[in-house]
């Protein structure tokens, strides 16, 4: 499914932890936009999808989330926890549907490879309760966006 994983090596001292996030030289396409999400507890965001080509590098800065990846077309799933107990930043080809539970209250970071076009946006949609991918979210009633709701 081509899902990386960046495992995020913390040097602790007496002051707290500096962490690498990302390399450009590890990623197969240059970051272009930086977003932040804040999400409470129960939210679920996605699952999207681009057909253009945008992917994202995912990192929960804060918290804890549950990351799940759709092939659609083979069906193959991937999901892992990420965040606080779980320092990994995960890069998610966009072709993938994928999205992510709140496991608890966090902060989230999404590094795409391309800029967001309002006016053209590359935002598709499948289903948080899709057959395929229901049974992993640890939620069966979620906190949606109205979008995300229409999926």
């Amino acid at each position: 499914m081509n899902v990386k994983r960046f495992p995020l090596r913390q040097h602790e001292d007496d002051r707290g932890w500096f962490a690498e996030l990302i390399r450009a030289s590890d990623l197969p396409k240059p970051i272009k936009q930086a977003n932040l999400s804040r999400s409470r507890q129960g939210v679920i965001r996605g699952l999207h999808y681009h057909e253009r080509g945008q992917d994202d590098l995912f990192v929960c800065l804060d918290g804890m989330v549950r990351v799940v990846v759709l092939d659609r077309e083979s069906g193959e799933v991937f999901t892992e926890d990420i965040g606080v107990d779980n320092p990994v930043a995960l890069y998610v080809p966009g072709v993938h549907a994928h999205g992510y539970e709140a496991l608890t209250d966090c902060l989230f970071a999404y590094l795409v490879t391309e800029e967001y076009d309002p006016s053209s946006p590359d935002e598709h949609g499948v289903p948080w309760d899709d057959e395929r991918i229901r049974h992993l979210w640890s939620t069966q009633s979620p906190i949606l966006s109205a979008r995300d709701t229409l999926s």
